[in-house]
């Protein structure tokens, strides 16, 4: 790792590795990519991503079941393996990762502000992670990215969800 943060690490292990990223963001809008772009070598790993804001968006790019939208809303653990799932999927990424969650300033569909879902996946095997920040609606975006990021940047380390390394 190169302790110049989780991005940076991220790009690094991954690159090494010979390992593909991409990203579904709802709550982040784009937030995890960018900040892994502007890591230098990013190109080697960051395939791309889907912002997928509204429902519609994770059903149709992301191919989020439409019952599970409609029986648990888009703020739910279950969504965000589904999104990563889609990511990993839609650009055949080694990797899919996935932000969810009620950044405020109004609870969402029942799920006070700061409830965030996120969400890595591999070939191997998909985890969520369950969040609640504290903030107003930057602080819980900007907490969402950096959780994401440690969480691909842990399993990277770790040998991607128990990939023999």
């Amino acid at each position: 790792m190169t302790g110049a943060g989780p991005a940076a690490d991220v790009v690094d292990l991954a690159a090494r590795r010979g390992l593909t990223v991409a990203t579904a963001e709802s709550l982040t809008a784009g937030m995890v990519a960018a900040t892994l772009a502007d890591v230098p070598g990013a190109s080697a790993v960051l395939l791309g991503g889907i912002i997928a804001y509204q429902g519609d968006v994770k059903q149709k790019l992301l191919r989020v079941d439409a019952e599970l939208l409609s029986s648990a809303g888009a703020v739910d653990p279950r969504v965000a393996a589904a999104m990563a799932e889609g990511a990993r999927n839609a650009f055949s990424a080694d990797i899919g990762v996935a932000t969810t969650g009620v950044a405020g300033p109004s609870p969402h569909e029942g799920k006070p502000v700061g409830t965030v879902f996120t969400a890595i996946s591999t070939p191997w095997g998909t985890t969520t992670f369950d969040h609640h920040f504290a903030g107003d609606r930057a602080a819980i975006r900007s907490a969402s990215r950096d959780a994401v990021l440690v969480e691909l940047r842990d399993a990277l380390a770790e040998g991607t969800n128990s990939r023999p390394r």
